[in-house]
């Protein structure tokens, strides 16, 4: 049986990488995700260099999917600017959906051309991918096949992985049998659904795909795996806490003698070393580890914080918290003091000043933080909304037609003929009509989808107080690919921000800072905005910054530094305001792993927060909104 392996020592040239305690796989904990993409870049480019320095070859085996993808972008800039020489490397991806074109736009095979091997010079030759293009009589062979070319060049010296939330590596889903070589799966509806995105729809992903085994996988002779982001926290922590079974695939790896388990922050957040770290070893109690503990204590015990005693303490190994920053009711006071102090019924204060919100999709403002922005603009602030992107992929096809039949009816009841309406109609009809499952939208349907989500977001901005003149619609280029998959912040991005920030001098402003968007459209949002930020404080414009979580999850109560208070009719208002949101509503393209509307979310998320608080002891509200300031970690 699998047991905790001692933690490594701290990793040379990392800041603040360290090896996680009581973990059946060593564990290396990075703070941000760029530290990630360059660690696991670096081990890479240490392989190449030293094998090409010998004379040899390079064997890798490769993930496709956006947790790999920043460690793709740095090896491309390697190859680039520092001379990593990628002719000798060999390649064999991990797997590839059946049946499936390799041109489809979601094709793995597509996908690493597109995001690897069209910029480094590694051979066509010595590119092994699966083929989701075969007649299904011919799969056996190519799988037998994939395994012999392994083999003759002497098996994957270095094999990255992803961790799909069943626990899959590859597509080797729950109850693969340990023994497993490459071959056709069926996927699991978990995994089909969290490929929904890219497909534009759950029912367009295949029902099968072509995987390495799990057995192929263990006879690497080394293996990175990763996880980013906090929905994949969950199965991190099954991973590498609990014992190996077949319903978690990647469990198997605690026997593997070169494993390595590399992640973020956010998907570390469930981790008894992050969650609990006085349960692995001693601590030092700082202020906001303290009060991580005792909240935690009056949760468990379903107590408020004053009713709190030191035998609860002791008896839930807090024996050294009392012992570090006791006495028992010095503790107690100075938590319930920290959240009671955090309570605001002003959040911008009580003298007019400029607020800017940014919303990454043209629905976070009023979902995440509505009743936020309903009271910010009910006290008189200058209150602008930034949006981000136009959100305009996520509106069904019928929506789209449902708005140009209203147009073409309205031009015909009013006898308002336009030069070239009925060419673009049709145009845009045969757009959506042709168009297979799963392809991108013409520039004309995503055109007009754009401007459904803009005339939604001006409804629901009116309705919470906010006047249409102090809307921005950015249109950042990086999400203009029309597709799920995003380009990267670029410059074009950082300045669009800036010249925002510049032009209103906002004495405040509110940014989604959710590590958990299964789509990452938030996180990257988050990045140009946090880049632009540095642009402008060089020219002496800094103004206070507070994040908000998007309709996944809300702050936990140990997180919360402003919590703001809602009454009735302010939830009321801010579920109108979602509901402006049109096309959103009932049943919205990509919902996420949670299927319940955004009003449901939101609504039931604020009043649990306030739930908690009263259970904590705190003064009883209906709802809570909560925020947590920036302090240059995201």
């Amino acid at each position: 049986m699998s047991t905790t392996r001692p933690a490594p020592t701290r990793p040379r040239n990392s800041h603040s990488g360290h090896y996680l305690r009581g973990t059946r796989i060593p564990t290396l904990l990075f703070t941000h995700t760029s530290e990630v993409d360059r660690h696991v870049a670096l081990v890479v480019e240490g392989l190449i260099r030293e094998n090409n320095s010998a004379g040899t070859p390079t064997v890798l085996g490769l993930p496709t999917g956006s947790t790999p993808i920043g460690v793709y972008r740095e090896l491309i800039r390697l190859h680039r600017e520092e001379g990593l020489d990628l002719s000798s490397v060999h390649t064999f991806n991990l797997d590839e959906y059946y049946p499936i074109d390799p041109q489809s736009i979601q094709s793995y095979n597509r996908w690493m051309r597109a995001n690897f091997f069209d910029h480094v010079n590694i051979p066509e030759e010595n590119i092994h991918i699966p083929r989701g293009d075969l007649p299904a009589d011919q799969v056996d062979a190519f799988c037998e096949e994939y395994e012999r070319r392994i083999a003759e060049l002497g098996g994957i010296q270095l094999q990255l992985l992803g961790i799909g939330r069943t626990g899959h590596i590859g597509f080797n889903e729950p109850g693969s049998p340990r023994s497993s070589l490459t071959r056709m799966v069926t996927l699991d509806p978990q995994t089909r659904a969290d490929a929904a995105s890219s497909f534009f729809s759950a029912e367009s992903v295949p029902l099968q795909a072509i995987t390495m085994g799990i057995s192929t996988i263990l006879a690497a002779r080394k293996i990175i795996i990763m996880a980013l982001g906090e929905h994949k926290a969950g199965i991190v922590r099954r991973t590498v806490e609990e014992d190996p079974s077949p319903r978690v695939p990647a469990t198997y790896l605690q026997d593997h003698p070169q494993v390595t388990f590399v992640i973020d922050i956010a998907a570390a957040s469930r981790l008894t070393a992050i969650e609990t770290p006085w349960m692995v070893g001693r601590v030092n109690w700082t202020p906001q580890l303290e009060r991580k503990a005792v909240i935690g204590l009056a949760r468990e015990l379903n107590k408020p914080l004053q009713k709190l005693r030191e035998s609860d303490f002791i008896e839930h190994h807090l024996h050294d918290l009392l012992r570090q920053r006791g006495p028992v009711g010095v503790i107690r006071d100075r938590v319930f003091a920290g959240l009671l102090n955090g309570i605001s019924t002003h959040p911008a204060g009580e003298t007019r000043q400029t607020v800017l919100v940014f919303s990454p999709h043209p629905d976070d403002d009023v979902i995440s933080m509505g009743g936020t922005l309903i009271t910010l603009a009910d006290q008189g602030h200058d209150v602008h909304i930034a949006y981000q992107t136009s959100g305009n992929i996520a509106v069904h096809d019928y929506d789209a037609l449902r708005h140009v039949d209203f147009v073409r009816e309205l031009l015909a009841l009013f006898e308002l003929g336009t030069p070239g309406a009925a060419d673009f109609d049709r145009r845009v009809r045969e757009g959506i009509a042709s168009k297979n499952a799963g392809a991108p939208d013409t520039p004309e349907v995503l055109a007009i989808k754009g401007l459904i989500r803009q005339t939604e977001a001006t409804r629901a901005a009116v309705t919470a107080g906010v006047p249409p003149e102090k809307l921005h619609f950015l249109n950042l280029p990086f999400y203009q690919t029309g597709k799920v998959e995003k380009a990267p912040i670029g410059a074009a991005d950082v300045q669009i921000i800036a010249e925002l920030l510049r032009r209103l001098k906002p004495f405040q402003i509110y940014v989604a800072g959710d590590l958990s968007d299964p789509h990452g459209t938030h996180r990257m949002c988050a990045q140009a905005i946090l880049q632009a930020l540095t642009v402008v404080a060089a020219e002496g414009l800094k103004p206070e910054v507070w994040l908000y979580r998007g309709a996944w999850h809300e702050y936990e109560p140990h997180e919360i530094e402003k919590a703001v208070p809602l009454n009735p009719e302010i939830v009321e208002r801010k579920k109108q305001a979602i509901f402006r949101h049109e096309s959103q509503k009932d049943a919205p393209l990509f919902p996420g792993s949670d299927q319940r509307e955004f009003w449901v979310r939101a609504e039931e998320r604020t009043k649990k927060t306030a739930a908690l608080y009263n259970q904590l002891g705190l003064p009883e509200y209906y709802a809570v909104e909560a925020f947590v300031s920036y302090q240059g970690q995201l």
